[in-house]
């Protein structure tokens, strides 16, 4: 599978790129389709409450899986269940601990959006840093607003993840104001700042050469629920983070 090539000459250039949701679901063939993509989003609504925020913060939902790819071989094979880890310098507000969130669903992670979208990113990481090992993480996020209580996508910050490429699509956006991505580089200076509205719309990051963050979210309309989903790839030579 591969990408468009503005997008993978956006990445060599930049170290950044966005692939627009309908250009994304024409990629993904089969897991790009509504039948495919309809209980692939309803999953969202199945995350469970992140309880490892040091801020006591209760807005973060969220489920996790990791996959290995191997050079040469098609695909990607689910591991077994882990703790997700990041380093102090990576996650200053939560990183340094192993985190055990719940595992993505099994219909979820072995449905063909999720597979078709690891692919579209293997394509990109091989692209960017040659065929590797790959150690994949995917990370189901839900953040949710209320009236005087915002939601942050990353309360810990712009930052790398300390990984070698990260894919970051829209799943859906729901009464909500805010959520920028931001893109910057490792001196501060703004790159990029867009919303990925969109069903689908993402971002592709190179990590180590650029910063990404997102700004607080808050809902439209006080009254009724709000939040953000996103499904996060991330995609690491060699084994586990550590």
């Amino acid at each position: 599978m591969t990408l468009p090539a503005g997008p993978l000459a956006d990445l060599a250039a930049r170290g950044f790129a966005r692939v627009p949701g309908a250009q994304m679901a024409a990629r993904m063939g089969a897991g790009g389709l509504t039948e495919a993509l309809t209980p692939f989003f309803d999953s969202w609504n199945r995350l469970e409450t992140d309880a490892f925020m040091r801020d006591g913060g209760r807005y973060r939902r969220r489920r996790i899986a990791n996959f290995a790819a191997e050079p040469g071989v098609p695909g990607h094979v689910r591991g077994p269940h882990r703790p997700h880890f990041q380093a102090v310098v990576h996650n200053t507000l939560n990183g340094g601990v192993d985190r055990w969130f719940s595992p993505m669903e099994d219909a979820v992670a072995a449905g063909a959006p999720l597979h078709a979208m690891l692919d579209l990113g293997r394509a990109m990481a091989d692209a960017l840093h040659g065929a590797n090992p790959w150690f994949v993480e995917a990370h189901q996020f839900r953040i949710e607003a209320a009236a005087g209580a915002p939601g942050f996508p990353t309360p810990e910050g712009v930052h790398h993840d300390g990984v070698d490429v990260v894919l970051i699509a829209m799943i859906a956006r729901t009464n909500l104001t805010g959520g920028e991505t931001v893109i910057e580089d490792d001196d501060g200076r703004r790159l990029a700042q867009f919303v990925l509205r969109d069903p689908l719309d993402t971002a592709m990051l190179d990590d180590p050469r650029v910063r990404h963050g997102v700004t607080p979210v808050a809902p439209e309309d006080a009254a009724l629920p709000s939040c953000r989903d996103v499904l996060v790839l991330t995609w690491k030579r060699g084994g586990p983070p550590g």
